[in-house]
């Protein structure tokens, strides 16, 4: 995995211009407890801008990203059981290149278990309840480091299919005088970079929108950040919710962090209509997320932003039939204002992220990894499996590309482009425990049309 960047694009005045703000690295994630894995939708009511991107990223079919987005699914929930009767004998899960689902054992008798439930096998030396365990002692040390040696480290991250760690180092003069730790076994260290359907013409998740910390009326005003959408929601009192990234917020992290969002109106950003507003926000800290929640208003419901679908920048649509978790190997396809819909799959689904805001101040944020490309101004936009919310937009290494054909050829030598995804379910938790009743109490990603 290669060092990520945050994508939260700037405006100076009228111009678009991609503004680097923040700086990850890689690691685990506690899913939220899962429900039974959703139907997905036919091949032929995937919209045609998604197939065509299937096609262009995967070399799929649409039948076949779909099919493996729910073996995927299936696997997720078998290991998941699996683990937890056997949290000594179990050692990872994935989906192979050719598509079939492998499951990671310690013992011969593991292997004999999960192969006779259908499954290929591979014996590993460490459990998966070993590598995290030596991830978080590499973690610990990694932040009693100073900093000037600890932002060399650009991720960390569980590699199950080789049952070890894989730490990133920039290739730099800090970097290559790293000691590493001894007490951790199974490393592995690798340099990187110093750093279809019809149209609808409104605002939905994938489409831009624009913030500020203060009015943009204000004569103190110097520019405003540019995000994307992510998965319209619901909360148990009715409101009209969307996810999208914490660090879209303008002022996260402050007393008040309510911001107004806008749709933008590129010929007179002052005058962009608005769309809601942020109610809540976190990146880092003990939920170690980075999301944020858009109460809309009743100009964003009356255009229909409430419905559950998901586009590429104003593309085509694909409608959302559920959610679902990241697991190695599953297909990806995501949304975003500025590289529509581009496609991928999970690298690794147990990743930790380490940014650096705008102040130089650290956040951590767990997540997974994907290849999918994505660009400055793509964050908070829709990751989906198949027809399932996956995740949302949070880092990339190609954030400050002009497009994804550049962006594949220059990080061709360091194993192509990565983003990092902030996985649905843990977030959705996270507002509901956090929401103390209020907005955001018992909200759920939609799948169903607002008849109202």
């Amino acid at each position: 995995m290669r060092k990520l960047v945050a994508r939260r694009a700037t405006v100076k005045a009228v111009a678009l211009a991609s503004t680097v703000f923040l700086a990850p690295l890689l690691c685990t994630t506690t899913a939220a407890a899962a429900p039974a894995t959703p139907i997905q939708l036919n091949a032929d009511a995937l919209p045609q801008e998604l197939v065509q991107a299937i096609a262009r990223d995967l070399k799929m079919t649409p039948t076949e990203y779909l099919d493996r987005a729910a073996r995927a699914q299936q696997l997720r929930d078998y290991a998941r059981d699996f683990r937890s009767e056997r949290p000594d004998s179990f050692a990872g899960a994935w989906i192979g290149t050719d598509g079939k689902p492998v499951v990671a054992v310690t013992s011969l008798d593991a292997a004999k278990i999960a192969a006779s439930d259908g499954y290929q096998t591979r014996l590993a030396p460490v459990s998966a309840d070993g590598l995290e365990g030596s991830l978080m002692q590499l973690n610990q040390w990694i932040t009693s480091l100073p900093k000037e040696i600890s932002t060399a480290i650009n991720s960390v991250a569980i590699d199950f299919l080789n049952s070890q760690l894989v730490l990133s180092v920039a290739n730099t003069p800090a970097g290559h005088l790293l000691n590493l730790p001894t007490l951790i076994a199974n490393i592995k260290v690798i340099l990187s970079p110093g750093s279809g359907g019809a149209i609808e013409r409104r605002p939905m998740g994938g489409d831009t929108y624009i913030s500020a910390p203060i009015s943009l009326h204000d004569a103190a005003l110097k520019g405003v950040d540019v995000c994307s959408f992510g998965f319209n929601s619901v909360d148990a009192a009715g409101n009209a919710l969307n996810i999208s990234a914490g660090h879209c917020d303008p002022n996260i992290d402050k007393g008040n962090q309510d911001a107004t969002v806008y749709f933008p109106n590129v010929k007179d950003i002052p005058n962009s209509p608005e769309l809601g507003s942020f109610v809540q926000a976190k990146l880092g800290g003990q939920s170690a997320l980075d999301y944020s929640v858009i109460k809309l208003n009743d100009r964003a419901v009356r255009a229909g932003m409430d419905q559950p679908t998901v586009r590429g920048a104003n593309g085509t649509t694909i409608a959302i039939t559920g959610t679902a978790d990241p697991i190695t190997g599953a297909p990806v396809c995501k949304s975003g204002q500025s590289s529509t819909f581009t496609c991928g799959f999970v690298v690794a689904d147990r990743v930790e992220t380490q940014l650096y805001t705008a102040e130089g101040v650290s956040k951590t944020v767990r997540g997974f990894a994907s290849s999918a490309c994505t660009l400055g101004g793509d964050s908070g936009g829709a990751i989906v499996s198949g027809t399932l919310a996956l995740g949302i937009t949070s880092g990339s290494n190609a954030a400050e590309a002009p497009d994804c054909n550049e962006a594949n050829i220059a990080l061709a030598q360091y194993g192509g482009t990565a983003s990092l995804g902030i996985p649905i379910r843990p977030i959705l938790a996270d507002i509901d425990a956090s929401s103390g009743g209020g907005v955001g109490s018992g909200i759920a990603v939609r799948t169903r049309p607002n008849a109202g």
